[in-house]
């Protein structure tokens, strides 16, 4: 006979599984709709969005390093998505515009992940959403996942693959 313990346990695991699994399709919709991993296209729409988008605000604004964004964005501009542009008035500056082809991509974009929970969530009642943070956050420490580094974008694995060697 099952307990309703392990009832639970079951269905905690199975709920964290389909979250994983949500992720995954997600990243699998949105390479192939527009060939952009989830944290490309989070950089992409926050250039799209700024006019003085550089690298380091890029990085604070994801949650990551610095490297981590100058290779997101070396990739995004590889594929034309993205161009640096040096500022006017500070030499030592440059900027992360969109071209007109990244900003056509990111309206061939499927709705990010990560959007769709910033909607939903932003209907529950102040109580609802305190109670599913401290829930999160309380699963975050039993997979002793509290230290690790995490950006607002839904995806599984790294954002940026550690580089061999």
């Amino acid at each position: 006979m099952t307990t309703p313990l392990h009832d639970r346990t079951d269905e905690s695991l199975i709920a964290l599984r389909r979250i994983l699994r949500a992720t995954e399709l997600y990243a699998r919709d949105l390479a192939h709709a527009a060939g952009l991993t989830p944290a490309q296209l989070r950089v992409l729409q926050i250039v799209a969005a700024r006019d003085d988008a550089t690298p380091k605000a890029l990085a604070r604004q994801m949650g990551v390093s610095q490297a981590t964004v100058t290779a997101l964005v070396d990739k995004l501009v590889a594929r034309g998505l993205v161009e640096r542009v040096p500022s006017q008035t500070d030499r030592r500056q440059t900027y992360v515009v969109a071209t007109p082809q990244g900003r056509s991509r990111l309206q061939d974009a499927p709705d990010a992940l990560q959007q769709r929970y910033v909607r939903a969530f932003a209907k529950l009642a102040d109580w609802e959403q305190a109670q599913l943070v401290a829930s999160l956050e309380r699963v975050a420490d039993m997979l002793d996942a509290r230290d690790i580094d995490a950006a607002p974008v839904l995806t599984s694995g790294e954002i940026q693959p550690p580089r061999p060697g």
